[in-house]
């Protein structure tokens, strides 16, 4: 327990300075390890015990998930996502600080979203001697994603970054700042390129009915 009676666990998701060697949190930790390694050996055609191991990684998920293997996360607890998130192969989901993810989103390939943050002076980065134990000290900040948004392949959010509705974000880009809604945006770091508008309905250049909505 920290000097402010709050534990390290709740310091981690309040974006505070935490302990991660905390017992709490190593014992955390290696559940999601042990449940993402399981979820990883599953058989393609065993969708059954995928969406139960799903649901015990990610209990904040809502329906109509679908997650490819390669996939790996610090807890799962602290993942948020809305119906119909789909996540495709070797996907990682470093949720320290609270990940929240809308309705309907889809992350490519070897999408990366990182909210852990090390100090950036040398000495306040090493792992030191504490009362509590050797240990670094850590901290974290939230990533937030809209509804409708597709993430790219090879693409890395860092934390403290809010991404909003209906955007593309492009393969290999960096995002490190706010994205708007209904944009594509594309670089390293990630900027908006150009607003998503009618022009770039396939429908009608390919004849295509659109979806009946209910």
């Amino acid at each position: 327990m920290s000097k402010d009676n709050k534990s390290h666990k709740e310091r981690m998701i309040s974006g505070e300075f935490y302990n991660p060697m905390d017992r709490e949190l190593l014992l955390a930790r290696t559940r999601a390890r042990m449940l993402a390694d399981k979820f990883n050996r599953t058989r393609a055609w065993n969708i059954p015990m995928r969406t139960r191991i799903i649901k015990k990684l990610f209990p904040n998920g809502a329906e109509g998930a679908f997650f490819e293997p390669i996939i790996r996360t610090e807890y799962g607890f602290n993942v948020r996502f809305g119906k119909n998130f789909y996540m495709n192969f070797d996907c990682q989901l470093l949720d320290v600080a609270p990940i929240e993810i809308g309705d309907n989103v889809m992350f490519g390939p070897r999408v990366t979203v990182a909210t852990p943050m090390h100090p950036f002076v040398a000495e306040e980065r090493a792992i030191n001697t504490y009362e509590d134990g050797e240990h670094d000290w850590e901290y974290a900040k939230p990533v937030k994603i809209g509804d409708n948004v597709w993430v790219a392949s090879s693409v890395t959010i860092c934390g403290g970054v809010t991404i909003g509705s209906d955007t593309v974000i492009a393969a290999g880009s960096v995002v490190t700042r706010d994205i708007p809604s209904g944009v594509l945006a594309a670089g390293v770091p990630c900027k908006p390129i150009r607003p998503i508008t009618d022009a770039d309905r396939l429908f009608a250049k390919h004849n295509i009915a659109p979806a009946i909505k209910k």
